[in-house]
């Protein structure tokens, strides 16, 4: 990339390469979409919740349902030194019986939960925040991979997801770039510790979705392939501009069959 985001050897340091236990199904490109939920929660649940400031991918503020220490807090486990699982319900939790209702239908161990409230910001400066998790740092061997699950509380259709692959130095790869539209029920699964992410929002108002991490395992495995809509590399996530979609599902087949 010709301007790289901010912190970015942080995130170029972090390990992609253990002895976890890792879904298929999010094998070739790291992303999976799942049908669209728009009617999981009222909107009125997810405005009433208790927003922190806290940085993260741009102007933003999270509602944390789930925490390490069901406490009102968005620190992370790893700060703990623990693995992104095992969390624990906060007062929030009480406010939103319909998005607690939503995660625990899963059925997959869950780490941290939280509502973020994301201001807008364009595709230039979305670029600098470019960045990847730090999930797995204290996930015993053999354990299931951490990854991330997004559902769209409001409705920003022209806004997206962008997502990237590294390329042989560990950069931001543009030419595995994704992008996933977030109208309200727009939902997918992400190695968030695999893939640079962060999102382009260019409504005016502030956006809102709903962020859960799960442990890599049958109950999560069973829970997407019951919801996913056509496979990630073929229909449902697109690739970015002038990105054609039979490259990246060359890039998609080579990283399988590696």
């Amino acid at each position: 990339m010709t301007l790289l985001p901010f912190d970015v050897e942080l995130s170029r340091a972090i390990e992609r390469n253990t002895s976890h236990s890792r879904l298929k199904v999010l094998a070739a490109t790291g992303v999976v979409r799942l049908r669209n939920a728009p009617d999981v929660c009222p909107e009125g649940e997810w405005l009433a919740l208790d927003y922190l400031d806290w940085k993260s991918g741009g102007d933003t503020h999270f509602a944390p349902l789930a925490s390490v220490d069901g406490e009102m807090n968005c620190v992370g486990f790893s700060s703990r030194r623990r693995a992104d699982k095992d969390g624990l319900w906060t007062a929030n939790a009480r406010k939103a019986p319909a998005l607690k209702r939503y995660v625990e239908g899963v059925g997959a161990n869950f780490g941290r939960v939280r509502v973020i409230r994301l201001e807008p910001q364009d595709r230039r400066v979305a670029k600098a925040m470019l960045h990847r998790d730090q999930n797995n740092r204290y996930n015993p061997d053999g354990a299931g991979w951490i990854v991330r699950s997004w559902l769209e509380l409001s409705d920003n259709p022209d806004s997206y997801m962008m997502l990237m692959d590294s390329d042989a130095d560990g950069y931001p790869d543009p030419t595995t770039e994704i992008r996933i539209p977030l109208q309200r029920g727009s939902r997918f699964v992400v190695d968030t510790q695999r893939l640079w992410h962060v999102v382009v929002h260019r409504g005016d108002q502030p956006r809102h979705a709903l962020i859960s991490s799960f442990e890599s395992g049958p109950a999560l495995d069973s829970w997407i392939r019951r919801n996913r809509s056509l496979p990630a590399r073929v229909a449902t996530a697109y690739p970015g501009m002038g990105e054609p979609l039979k490259a990246l599902r060359s890039v998609a087949r080579r990283r399988v069959g590696s």
